[in-house]
């Protein structure tokens, strides 16, 4: 009996557009990281390229590029490293700040992580330990927003103490240094950011009134809040 004849057409061409399809994510990706790296800026999040984002692509994490202001960025830029860190894409050297990123991407199912050096979120940070529970909208963060300690930018300490001050959250402070907030795109890691500096600002503001101390919340009343939050907005 004659052995059954095999498709060689699909057993090249499936490759090819896998492969395909995968450069075309990686495409949009970068636009999209590079438009929110942007925001930073425009927010006042930033300053010049004090800080950086990434966004998950299957096992390649893009991310922006150490010292290159974000209005130089364009398609041709794009750079790229795999879960162990080893560059896979592009040329310039990724981030002085990658042991963050991808211990956040190796302990959790995020997508996308934004680190920043916002003026009131990094006040907050040198004060306190925790930010007080001064809004709900923490709940939102999976509860009050911890402090991780001061540790040299860019080293593995660093990314270790940040770790444990994410533990159930997805976000943190980061002592004499910024914000690192996590999500499951990069829209939501950005809007994740930039409640975070807002709930710093109010609790800045507030607890700056003479003779006043602001009112806070209680963890329940976080829990509580926390699980509305979970199903607001629509449906689909």
């Amino acid at each position: 009996m004659a052995e059954p004849r095999r498709d060689t057409h699909q057993d090249h061409t499936a490759p090819k557009a896998w492969g395909r399809a995968v450069r075309e994510a990686e495409a949009r990706a970068w636009d999209a990281l590079v438009a929110t790296a942007r925001r930073t800026v425009a927010d006042g999040l930033v300053v010049g390229t004090s800080g950086n984002v990434s966004t998950r692509v299957g096992d390649t994490v893009l991310v922006t590029p150490s010292g290159v202001p974000y209005d130089r960025l364009t398609p041709d830029d794009v750079t790229g490293v795999d879960l162990e860190g080893r560059q896979i894409l592009g040329s310039l050297l990724p981030t002085s700040e990658l042991p963050m990123h991808l211990a956040v991407y190796r302990t959790t199912d995020a997508l996308a992580v934004v680190h920043t050096h916002a003026v009131h979120a990094t006040a907050v940070s040198t004060l306190v330990a925790e930010l007080p529970a001064v809004h709900y909208m923490a709940g939102a963060l999976g509860g009050a927003v911890r402090v991780a300690p001061y540790a040299t930018y860019g080293t593995d300490a660093l990314a270790a103490h940040m770790l444990r001050a994410l533990e159930g959250r997805s976000a943190c402070l980061l002592q004499n240094h910024g914000t690192l907030t996590h999500g499951a795109g990069l829209d939501q890691a950005y809007d994740r950011t930039a409640q975070l500096e807002w709930m710093c600002r109010l609790w800045l503001t507030a607890a700056s009134v003479p003779g006043l101390t602001p009112s806070l919340l209680t963890p329940d009343q976080l829990a509580e809040a926390g699980e509305r939050l979970r199903g607001y907005g629509q449906r689909g």
